[in-house]
């Protein structure tokens, strides 16, 4: 869920400020995240039954998105973590 929530502008200019986002980058996350949250779905999956992993999957998925929100509210630069890997330089 941070990767998906870097990828919007206000989140990124929340944790990184002025350092520019480009659409390469953009893309990087979403697929990232979206990769994320689906080998998580598969896991939940090869772990109990369909209605079962649904279910837990859908509030692992609600839960993290409120520590993501938290974490943006309050203490935004330690969501620097999730993009270290591309090399700019934090603020």
């Amino acid at each position: 869920m941070g990767w998906l929530n870097l990828s919007m502008d206000v989140q990124w200019k929340q944790v990184r400020g002025n350092t520019p986002c480009g659409p390469g980058l953009v893309k990087t996350l979403r697929v990232a995240g979206s990769a994320a949250l689906a080998s998580s779905f598969l896991l939940y999956l090869s772990v109990d039954s369909l209605s079962i992993a649904t279910l837990v999957c859908f509030m692992a998925t609600a839960g993290s998105t409120i520590a993501i929100d938290f974490t943006l509210t309050w203490r935004a630069s330690a969501l620097t973590m999730l993009v270290i890997w591309t090399g700019q330089d934090a603020r």
